[in-house]
């Protein structure tokens, strides 16, 4: 079930809200222009799941999501845990890609067919941190600065929608406040 935890963009110790209640969830992000929406789970995801077997079962909400938002591309962002120092190494490096808050000319589209990871919108003051799990699929608008965090041990599989080929490219903005806001295993163990 999703989670939101929401925090003054200047004391990210303090929560403004936090629920996994979707209405309430729904009603912050859309007035962020945000959308969450969720699609059925299709089977279990293991290290043998290609992400061509991934897209096939998901065929009929991709086609049908390309045609409603004019997404030209799609391909899927896989990291499942894997033992030995090269995973560790590979996880650690795909973590740190994603920590810094950027931006992107097109909208970012993600579907979460498989684990968590955390998105922290940074709008309006405030840093919106929206923790998607199997069956999530966000849409953050063009612009909107953002970080992704896939946390210290990364298990997720997502579909990735793009307008165009170069769509994904993150535009940094150099400013150091995700290092303040706490990461996604923390936000998680807030829960136990």
């Amino acid at each position: 079930m999703t989670l939101l935890q929401v925090m003054p963009e200047d004391a990210p110790h303090t929560v403004l809200l936090r629920t996994r209640d979707d209405a309430e969830i729904t009603a912050a992000l859309t007035g962020c222009g945000v959308r969450l929406r969720h699609w059925p789970v299709r089977g279990t995801v293991t290290a043998a799941t290609t992400g061509e077997e991934l897209l096939a079962r998901y065929r009929a909400e991709v086609d049908a999501l390309c045609a409603e938002e004019e997404l030209r591309l799609v391909d899927v962002a896989q990291l499942l845990p894997e033992e030995g120092p090269e995973w560790a190494e590979r996880a650690a490096k795909a973590r740190g890609t994603f920590l810094e808050e950027h931006r992107h000319a097109e909208n970012e589209v993600r579907f979460f067919a498989h684990g968590t990871g955390c998105f922290y919108l940074h709008t309006d003051g405030r840093v919106l941190a929206v923790v998607c799990e199997a069956g999530d699929l966000l849409s953050v608008p063009a612009g909107t600065r953002h970080w992704f965090d896939m946390g210290p041990r990364p298990e997720f599989s997502a579909i990735r929608f793009f307008e165009e080929e170069d769509g994904w490219v993150g535009d940094f903005t150099g400013d150091p406040i995700a290092q303040g806001f706490p990461r996604l295993d923390a936000l998680l163990a807030a829960d136990r």
